[in-house]
């Protein structure tokens, strides 16, 4: 029997595994074992999990889904906590739930299933539990957003209707004059963005060089709004890691800080949170009662 064959009894056998268990079965060293099981994964033979341990993830086979659950041990508060919560309603709307929990759910890929719907022109983001077939959340989103089916004949009513309205639209912009739509092109826009986003990024250089903080990676996560950053800050024991969150913002809010905070926890750094604005009474007092390993600096 080839090896990679030997691994896949293995598991069909064990379920999910780490790679060390694997360099065992097969008298081999974790790097070669490794090395089969890339090999597996990236042939769809074998699927790896989000959740770690010992820093590794978890290798099994297509449809031991199921078993991930005897790994939850190896997560956070938080993690267990959207866990549990998600698994109990098999259906979760992001909007309703607190930061930290949404946080928690984008984390746990495994287990959490992100849907988006259209409702009423928006989109919303709901959870799946993983183990969910799409029939039941359906329904159960149908149930959540109070939504009734309309007849065949209503429904092409509305969708008449709108292609109406759709086709009057078109009739009313051309007959726009030619300058109105030059106007609408609206290129001093781009010039206040620029400066917007140039406004942004020198207050953070600055506030950097100031205080001799080194990057050592960063992301933009909402262009000339929001960003992420690792950084170094020096400190009488030495350089510390920080991992710092950099919003363009004039109210800094309680769901701002818990978000920060549930990230740098992900990380395991301390937190600095710089922002263009200030806090909001109910941040400052969370900041104060609730949060610790978290500092706010204006910038």
């Amino acid at each position: 029997m080839e090896t990679r064959d030997k691994i896949l009894e293995i598991i069909k056998l064990k379920g999910p595994v780490l790679p060390f268990q694997i360099s065992k079965e097969i008298g081999s060293n974790i790097l070669m074992a490794s090395a089969h099981l890339a090999e597996l994964t990236a042939s769809n033979k074998l699927k790896t999990s989000t959740i770690k341990v010992g820093g590794s993830p978890l290798y099994y086979l297509p449809g031991q889904e199921a078993m991930l659950q005897g790994y939850t041990a190896n997560m956070n508060d938080k993690e267990k906590k959207a866990f549990d919560l998600l698994s109990q309603n098999k259906i979760l709307r992001d909007s309703e739930q607190e930061p930290v929990i949404r946080v928690a759910l984008r984390e746990i890929k495994d287990f959490a299933v992100p849907l988006n719907v259209n409702y009423n022109n928006n989109v919303e983001r709901f959870w799946k539990w993983y183990l969910t077939s799409n029939e039941e959340a359906e329904k159960l989103i149908k149930s959540k957003l109070e939504i009734i089916e309309k007849p065949i004949e209503k429904k092409f009513e509305e969708k008449l209707s709108e292609k109406i309205q759709e086709i009057k639209q078109q009739k009313i912009e051309e007959k726009l004059p030619i300058q109105k739509q030059l106007k609408e092109k609206k290129e001093p826009r781009k010039y206040k963005e620029r400066e917007k986003e140039d406004h942004f990024l020198n207050n953070i250089i600055k506030f950097f060089e100031k205080n001799k903080i080194s990057v050592i990676s960063s992301e933009i996560i909402k262009k000339n709004l929001e960003m992420d950053f690792v950084v170094e800050i020096p400190s009488v024991v030495g350089n510390l890691q920080y991992y710092c969150k950099a919003k363009n913002k004039k109210r800094i809010n309680d769901s701002d800080l818990s978000s920060a905070y549930v990230k740098g926890q992900f990380k395991k750094l301390p937190v600095l949170m710089i922002s263009t604005g200030d806090l909001s009474a109910k941040a400052q007092e969370m900041l104060t009662k609730e949060l610790n390993n978290i500092t706010f600096k204006k910038v």
